[in-house]
């Protein structure tokens, strides 16, 4: 697909956004404390690794965890990990040897140290997405990208950050929303980003399989707005569009890793690579044959070559 429907927003009005999502996370005042968990249990966690579990608490929004690992070196670039949807705390210890900081954040406070907060589901799903719709993007991704930037900002401030040498991965959700942020920070120093099987990628090709899969979550949240404020419309597809990633495409100039799976359902092939084709800077693009949905074991090993050439 090479336009964008015209209810999505202008390159001029998602300039705009990201701008306010950054200036917003800016003026946050947030407080960040260890905490005096351990970092495996039974639950969650990870074993052979340094790192200590942080309590981000962003006045006026939800508290949130995050996961720091400094660099062994003392000083080094930061690379900012960011979840799938299913909510899930990682840990990067092949990155800390490499000599990076890594900060994985997990907003809104869907998980814990001691797992995902089940409370915080509404109909058994995160409802991320769907709040950002029927919020007509005034919440959902709005205060998701804000707690995440805000904690890249305090990962930034660390003595043993290079804080001109920064970038983002994740896979699903975590792809997807690597790329926001990327798009949110362009300008600001940050140098490359890796997407893995990207979710939140051209929602208007969404089509077959992927109406059932993770793409519905959206499909439902429009139809909810279409039935109850049929006025909303317009302004939910809008909101939608401003956390589509072909829609930041022309921000992503920095270097841009993906990867896709052959055989995924969730977040097809066809999606992605609908992107890659729009970037206009250095770029990568991985299909993996017989893949479907999941974190891959390839995208790891390409993101650490990645980030060696550009970080």
């Amino acid at each position: 697909m090479s336009e964008l429907p015209d209810h999505y927003p202008t390159p001029e009005e998602t300039d705009a956004w990201c701008e306010e999502i950054f200036r917003r996370a800016e003026s946050l005042r947030m407080q960040v404390t260890s905490l005096e968990e351990p970092i495996y249990d039974f639950k969650l966690g990870v074993r052979h690794t340094g790192g200590v579990y942080l309590s981000c608490r962003p006045e006026g929004m939800a508290e949130f965890t995050c996961f720091w690992q400094p660099c062994p070196s003392g000083r080094g670039p930061v690379l900012l990990h960011v979840p799938g949807y299913a909510a899930e705390i990682s840990a990067h210890p092949e990155l800390v040897a490499d000599g990076y900081n890594v900060l994985h954040v997990n907003p809104l406070g869907y998980a814990t140290p001691h797992g995902p907060d089940e409370s915080k589901k509404r109909q058994d799903t995160w409802p991320v997405l769907p709040d950002t719709l029927r919020s007509l993007g005034k919440g959902g991704y709005v205060d998701w990208l804000t707690e995440a930037a805000a904690a890249t900002l305090w990962a930034l401030g660390q003595e043993c950050v290079d804080e001109g040498r920064f970038a983002f991965f994740g896979t699903s959700q975590g792809g997807g929303t690597a790329l926001l942020l990327a798009s949110i920070f362009r300008g600001r120093g940050v140098r490359a980003a890796a997407a893995d099987v990207a979710f939140l990628t051209n929602f208007p090709m969404t089509t077959g399989a992927a109406r059932t899969g993770a793409y519905k979550l959206a499909l439902d949240a429009i139809a909810q707005v279409r039935e109850q404020r049929p006025e909303d419309e317009p302004a939910a597809r809008k909101a939608l569009g401003l956390v589509d990633t072909v829609s930041h495409a022309h921000r992503l100039t920095m270097p841009v890793l993906l990867t896709a799976g052959a055989e995924d359902e969730s977040c097809p092939a066809s999606h992605i690579r609908s992107l890659f084709e729009k970037l206009p800077g250095t770029r990568s693009y991985t299909e993996l044959a017989g893949q479907g949905h999941a974190y891959t074991t390839p995208f790891l090993h390409l993101t650490r070559a990645w980030f060696r050439l550009y970080v």
